[in-house]
């Protein structure tokens, strides 16, 4: 698989992907492992003038007992595929959840409207929608929030939109803060929500710190993200399989109190409050 990655990525392509060809899905790697599954699917994504049947014939040429097609997509394709369509929805008693062009919301609750691009985040997925909920319940006004890994930018809005003085939302995907800051523009948020990648995060100390990633990324990063916090605020962790939970309430146990649990769908969504030290 890396050889026909280097090959696509010597022709030009502009995005490669892996996928299970079977039924046989893998969440999240062991570490130091590759994410592979028994059958795999590579796509890749190149501009039309690329000489793509060449690349067809040696992709064939190098590994015989593979398939390999070409087919021509148009780029409005291209960004309907991407685009999940959000459903509206109350989140709560607080929260309304809406598509960008909907126009029937209501009128006693704050609204949040998403227009997807190519970014992860309609809140459907039960790692988002446990994000969702607690945000709800226990968001207040003039807190300051830092979505990492922020997606579409749909928990730092909702923040924002109930009560949140300020929110921060970074993320290492340039398709997600440009989705983001679309969203931001969308609700009247810009100016109260800082996106950026997590590099570019200023010095802060929050009251409520979301991250809706992996695991992995969630235990290695728990030193800096209890740094961020200020003592008292919260840390909200998911993308986390119930599988993987003691280890991530291990790692941030020296940081936090109160380590509560919720569960959806096989997904665990964990937030404790900051200790003093």
């Amino acid at each position: 698989m890396p050889t026909a990655e280097a090959l696509l990525t010597l022709a030009g392509a502009e995005t490669i992907a892996l996928r299970d060809a079977a039924d046989d899905a893998v969440f999240e790697p062991e570490p130091g492992t590759t994410p592979l599954w028994p059958n795999v699917v590579l796509e890749a994504l190149l501009a039309e003038a690329v000489d793509a049947e060449s690349l067809r014939r040696l992709l064939e040429t190098t590994f015989p007992r593979a398939a390999a097609t070409v087919e021509a997509f148009e780029e409005s394709a291209w960004r309907d595929k991407g685009a999940e369509p959000v459903k509206a929805r109350a989140i709560g008693t607080r929260l309304w959840l809406a598509p960008a062009a909907d126009t029937e919301v209501p009128n006693d609750r704050p609204v949040v409207r998403i227009n997807m691009g190519l970014a992860f985040g309609t809140g459907e997925h039960a790692t988002t929608a446990l994000c969702l909920e607690w945000l709800e319940r226990h968001a207040t006004s003039g807190a300051t929030v830092l979505d990492y890994g922020c997606g579409s930018g749909i928990l730092a809005l909702a923040a924002v939109a109930l009560g949140a003085r300020f929110a921060y939302a970074v993320d290492n995907d340039p398709q997600a803060l440009t989705a983001t800051r679309a969203n931001a523009a969308l609700n009247g948020a810009a100016d109260r929500v800082f996106v950026g990648a997590p590099e570019q995060l200023p010095a802060v100390s929050v009251d409520v710190l979301v991250a809706n990633i992996l695991a992995g990324p969630l235990v290695e990063l728990a030193p800096a993200f209890a740094e961020l916090v200020t003592p008292g605020g919260t840390l909200v962790l998911s993308g986390i399989l119930e599988a993987q939970a003691a280890s991530v309430v291990a790692a941030y146990a020296p940081y936090l109190a109160n380590i509560e649990r919720a569960a959806r769908d096989g997904w665990v969504r964990l937030a404790g409050s900051r200790k003093a030290s």
